[in-house]
This record gives structure tokens, C-alpha cells and sequence, in this order.
């Protein structure tokens, strides 16, 4: 494992067509709208994604979705205990190296040391913390969005008898008619090094992000209705660049439209002065 080479910034532009890219449980799955109209997908939607994908190209996984779990470990304190050095460190209780407990677990998941964990279960005398160097904003969509709702009905009944929900019983269905949302995001190389985040996990976190809606169909998402159109990956040579993230993030140049039915409606542009080119993919 090389050391990262400098600070690392992304941008992707992601496409959303008759689908509902993340659904707030608060508001009947709608998908999520801030108050101004525009489209967003939780920065927690997002890196679950990622950990699918990263999941996909093989790595080891901590928090793994139930549906997805790989390892035979129900939840995430048996996966913990399932890893036997750190298991071994935590029994020492009070005499217990919190540090060498957050080494082992870095060492141990990718996820871990990209996003950090909380490791504090009831019962155990230790916890501790990792914090990840990989930040990602929440997606905010460039245009304000149309959420649309069908109405939809069971065609069986779920249990028989007078108890029992007929076939009748109506739903509701919502979905983003076309939207194109933008995610950011950089990686730390202090907190890399303090993790063990490298060069070659910061290239699996690009391929994670290219393919991020691979293998992530459901009735919400069909196959084919969410894909990133545009990806922009800033390698910095530096720890601390000259220009700020928030600096980078701003060189974006976007011309907007009302009412986009494709990415090409967009033109987006990058220009920075004092920054290394990006590699758009």
C-alpha cells in the first residue's frame, strides 16, 4: 500500500430519469426537495453506494446492508467481535489501546478508514472512534425538480379472512420525472494517514464512484434510470492545496434551464486559476 499522494477533490454529475433517487421515510418516501424546490439525495445515501460498490470489487465491508451481508454476521457488533484481533485487544477492558483498536479496524475494513466508525456496543467497556478522511456532501440537484405520484393498487390479497388487506388496497408511488444532481467530495491526507487511507484505496474509491449505480436496481430505481453522466477527479500534489475546496467547488460555470430533459441541456464548465486539471471521465 502507497502513501496518498496529495489531497484528493471530486465532482459528479448524476442523471435521474422516472425514478426516486432517495426517498424521505418522514414524507411517505417522496423523494427528498428542500424548501426551494430543488432535488437532494442524503450524503448518507451516497456512501451507501459506495460501500455497495466498493462491496462489488471485492473489499471487506463493515457496515454491510442486511440484504447484502456477505460475511454470515447479523449485525454490526458480531462482525466486530467476528475480527479476532480486535476482539482480543477490547477483552483487555480498562488495559485496552484505543488506538491499536481503531489500527486493527482500519487495517481490517475499507469502509473504516474511509468514512471512519463508531465502535461503542452495549455491554463493552470499550469504545472508541475513527474518523474517516473520504467527506461527502449531500447531492443537490442543479434545477428545481418536478416530483411526480401514481397511484397504484395490490392485485392479491396479502392473508385471507375478514382481517386481511383486500385487493383492492391502493398505494402511492413517486419519482422525479428528469433531474441532474451534482455530488461533491474530497479526501484528507492527514486523516488518511492517521487511517491508512492510500493511493490505491482512493483508486477503488474512483471506480466506486464511476459505476455508482451498478447492481442498485429496485422498483424506486429502475435499471438504467440513474447514471453518472460526468465525473471530475482533482489528484492534488499537496496535502493543502493553494485553492480550498470550496474555491475548486465554485469553478464551475453552469448554465441552467428550467426544465432539462437531458444532460446535454446543461452547459457546465470548470475553470480555476491556480489549480491542477481535473480528469474528467
Amino acid at each position: 500500500m502507497s502513501e496518498l499522494k496529495g489531497k484528493i477533490d471530486f465532482a459528479l454529475f448524476v442523471s435521474v430519469c422516472n425514478a426516486n433517487p432517495n426517498g424521505d421515510p418522514l414524507n411517505g418516501n417522496r423523494p427528498r426537495i428542500s424548501l426551494n424546490g430543488y432535488g437532494e439525495i442524503s450524503d448518507v445515501c451516497i456512501k451507501r453506494k459506495i460501500r455497495n460498490r466498493l462491496q462489488d470489487l471485492g473489499q471487506t465491508i463493515f457496515v454491510q446492508s442486511d440484504d447484502r451481508a456477505d460475511d454470515g454476521y447479523g449485525s454490526l457488533k458480531d462482525r466486530a467481535d467476528g475480527c479476532l484481533k480486535l476482539k482480543e485487544e477490547i477483552a483487555k477492558k480498562k488495559k485496552a489501546n484505543r488506538d491499536l483498536c481503531a489500527k486493527i479496524a482500519c487495517e481490517e475494513w475499507i469502509d473504516v478508514r474511509s468514512f471512519g466508525q463508531v465502535f461503542a456496543f452495549k455491554g463493552e467497556e470499550v469504545s472508541f472512534g475513527v474518523r474517516g478522511p473520504v467527506s461527502i456532501h449531500q447531492a443537490v440537484s442543479l434545477s428545481p425538480v418536478d416530483v411526480i405520484s401514481m397511484q397504484i393498487t395490490k392485485s392479491v390479497n396479502s392473508e385471507a379472512g375478514k382481517e386481511s388487506k383486500a385487493s383492492d388496497t391502493m398505494g402511492t408511488k413517486h419519482r422525479i420525472g428528469y433531474g441532474v444532481y451534482k455530488i461533491m467530495g474530497s479526501v484528507n491526507v492527514q486523516l488518511a494517514e492517521k487511517t491508512g487511507f492510500s493511493q490505491e484505496d482512493a483508486e477503488l474509491l474512483k471506480e466506486a464512484l464511476r459505476t455508482l449505480f451498478e447492481n442498485d436496481a429496485s422498483s424506486a430505481r429502475p435499471e438504467g434510470s440513474m447514471e453518472v453522466c460526468r465525473m471530475y477527479w482533482w489528484q492534488h500534489k499537496e496535502k493543502t492545496p493553494a485553492i480550498s475546496s470550496g474555491e475548486l467547488q465554485r469553478g464551475f460555470h453552469i448554465k441552467k434551464i428550467a426544465r432539462p430533459t437531458s444532460f446535454e441541456d446543461y452547459e457546465i464548465e470548470w475553470k480555476a486559476d491556480g489549480c491542477v486539471e481535473p480528469e474528467i471521465l
